[in-house]
């Protein structure tokens, strides 16, 4: 097949997969295939395939800091999200609260996306992906940081780590869901699930404005089982219904859109995907 053919997006994925192949990766081989292209277990396609789940399905990760859990939620054909599985966080650093600046050893709570961009198939924490801090909210805050990751190897300063077999995971249905046509995938990054006893109680907590605001994408997604679309107007997070158009973004007046969609035509009727600023992978 000629490579014209080949869409766009699949191309893009494919050259950044191939790119891996020469950048390093030494001697980290399993079954014959380097571990960023492995493929998922026979396991993990079982309990896709009963949980009414396809391969390449888009993605969406939820990550709970006090609870140290990490889920993955895959698209059904009727367009909502299904858990999929739920991954131990072995570590994260800092306290609950939001990450301020460069150094300050926070993992970052909100709303971002990744693209194959920040797809890190080299990471020295066996793979890894850049969850896109700092985003619009955090620019108009004045917050600083960089390379803010989810990966292996189970030590973080300032990133959010698992297990090398729970990133493989992991990473997989992300790759996967590139390939399927998502263009970005969302992770939503909590304190801790945000129940109503658990804001009551931390409710004199210094940062409870900043987790109402979280909560009112939290309790959309919680409601619709679909990830809300996500913009930023007067330096608060604001949210959209997913199956709507996102309003056009208006930076001069303070608003811009950070996540505008997850999904891809053929699991649901989809929106384009703004693109997003490329970051170097750590």
């Amino acid at each position: 097949m000629a490579v014209s053919t080949v869409p766009m997006q699949r191309r893009t994925v494919m050259l950044m997969l191939a790119a891996g192949l020469t950048l390093g990766l030494g001697g980290c081989l399993f079954d014959g295939d380097p571990k960023h292209l492995k493929p998922l277990s026979k396991a993990a396609k079982a309990l896709m395939a009963k949980k009414g789940l396809e391969p390449g399905a888009p993605l969406l990760v939820r990550i709970f800091k006090e609870e140290a859990k990490l889920e993955a939620w895959l698209q059904a054909g009727d367009g909502t999200f299904r858990h999929f599985r739920t991954y131990d966080i072995c570590n994260w650093s800092g306290v609950l609260g939001p990450k301020l600046k460069e150094g300050d050893r926070q993992a970052p709570e909100g709303f971002y996306v990744v693209n194959p961009a920040r797809m890190n198939p080299n990471s020295s924490y066996y793979l890894s992906f850049n969850m896109g801090f700092p985003n619009a909210f955090d620019i108009a805050r004045k917050r600083t940081g960089s390379y803010l990751m989810v990966h292996g190897g189970c030590r973080s300063a300032g990133c959010y780590a698992v297990t090398d077999a729970s990133i493989q995971e992991i990473f997989s249905l992300a790759r996967d869901a590139f390939l399927g046509g998502q263009r970005e995938f969302n992770i939503h990054a909590f304190p801790f699930r945000m129940t109503a006893e658990n804001m009551a109680r931390h409710r004199d907590d210094k940062w409870a404005g900043f987790w109402r605001n979280l909560k009112t994408g939290y309790d959309m997604f919680e409601r619709t089982r679909m990830p809300p679309l996500v913009g930023v107007e007067n330096r608060q997070y604001v949210f959209f219904d997913p199956q709507q158009r996102p309003p056009a973004a208006r930076p001069d007046e303070g608003f811009v859109m950070i996540a505008a969609t997850s999904t891809v035509p053929r699991f649901a009727p989809a929106l384009a995907a703004r693109p997003v600023p490329l970051r170097k992978p750590r």
